[in-house]
């Protein structure tokens, strides 16, 4: 038996067939989803029918805690079909791992007893919590919370603050910063998300003012504090899930729209030539190179990724270099997969700037998960650093 199936009869489920099984619908529906910028209700309960947002949340949860291969191809099949919809489900996966860092009853209100349970969350650059008895009294405004028009909570990250306005520390003298798990029917809504990819994701923005959460409705996402499961997948941490997630998305990209151009290609005669776009030696080359480059990120990145889990599994803990590689095969993903779509973008000539060509949207999704976070090229600089002996800045890794 491979890992993959070894994990699969844990749950009993197979997900990635779920998967399978839910794309011709999702496809269908990616000119809804487009328009209205949400999931559409008739597909986000057949997502929940599914389990599709509950991947990564613990068992004892009623999750499924997959393992990152299984997780990777729900996550990659699903992007084939849409990127938003996928995007929504890797975000909210990470999101879902901070169960184990909560109190069991309070992971039991929130996800356990809820079977639509979503957390979503967002960066917010001015914000602040302050320490009262009990709890925190917070404010600000966080943006980019992909998903949170369909969220049953929100995760709000603070700097933590004294009532005097000094910056609360810990008992090693760091600055405190804790997520704070607010219910979605609780804040302020601003709708920012007019953007050229991902439109579906929704990644608007809210807004607390004042606003009371308890302390056991926060938590860290220092993957290695507070956590309550002593499962491997939660020795990974959420920001390796992450990239693993967003890295699948770009890769079912890809793969959506280097099949598209195969069946394109093998037909249309463009203007002035009197062959097929494949019988063209440089499109042949240029394809042949495109195939290999994704071919080859893709078992990269799952080879690190297996590597890794082994490793967890006989009881190891995910080291910094664990860490670096994961970045470096994740970030190397989604580059490899835009150059892939850009090839063949090109080489498709006009018919793929038409709404409705397959290759159109997907080649606005794929330049706008490059723009994200994860996709970042500076990256790289962390990894070279780190692989140089220097001293680089840790904070995505």
């Amino acid at each position: 038996m491979t890992l993959d199936s070894l994990e699969r009869a844990d749950t009993g489920i197979d997900y990635v067939a779920r998967a399978e099984a839910l794309a011709p619908k999702i496809e269908a529906l990616a000119d809804d989803i487009e328009r209205f910028r949400r999931l559409p209700p008739a597909l986000l309960a057949d997502l929940h029918a599914a389990g599709m947002f509950r991947l990564l949340l613990p068992r004892s949860q009623k999750g499924a805690e997959l393992d990152p291969q299984t997780y990777f191809r729900v996550i990659e099949t699903i992007a084939k079909a849409d990127a938003s919809v996928a995007w929504c489900l890797g975000q909210a996966a990470g999101c879902a791992m901070h169960a184990a860092y909560l109190d069991p009853p309070v992971a039991w209100k929130i996800f356990g007893s809820d079977p639509q349970a979503v957390l979503a969350w967002g960066p917010g650059p001015k914000v602040k919590a302050i320490a009262v008895e009990g709890g925190y009294r917070v404010t600000g405004t966080w943006s980019f919370a992909s998903g949170c028009r369909h969220a049953t909570w929100l995760g709000a990250h603070c700097p933590v603050y004294e009532a005097d306005g000094t910056r609360k520390r810990d008992a090693d003298g760091q600055p405190i910063e804790r997520t704070m798990l607010v219910p979605a029917g609780e804040v302020a809504w601003t709708d920012i998300w007019s953007v050229i990819g991902l439109r579906g994701t929704a990644s608007d923005a809210f807004s607390l003012d004042d606003h009371f959460v308890r302390h056991d409705h926060s938590v860290t996402r220092d993957f290695e504090r507070e956590c309550r499961e002593d499962g491997p997948l939660f020795r990974l941490s959420a920001m390796a899930m992450y990239e693993l997630a967003f890295s699948g998305v770009a890769l079912g990209i890809a793969r959506a729209v280097l099949d598209a151009f195969i069946d394109m290609a093998r037909n249309k005669v463009p203007r002035g030539m009197r062959s097929p776009i494949r019988d063209n030696a440089v499109v042949q080359s240029n394809m042949a190179q495109a195939e290999v480059r994704v071919r080859a990120a893709r078992l990269y990145l799952l080879h690190a990724y297996d590597e890794i889990w082994q490793a967890l599994r006989a009881g190891g803990r995910f080291t910094i270099d664990q860490r670096i590689t994961v970045r470096m095969a994740s970030t190397h993903a989604i580059h490899q997969a835009r150059d892939a779509v850009d090839f063949a973008y090109n080489a498709a000539g006009a018919s793929a700037i038409f709404d409705s060509h397959p290759m159109e949207r997907r080649f606005r999704d794929i330049h706008t998960v490059t723009q994200q976070l994860q996709g970042r090229l500076s990256h790289f600089e962390t990894v070279g650093a780190y692989i140089l002996g220097g001293d680089p800045d840790l904070t995505f890794v």
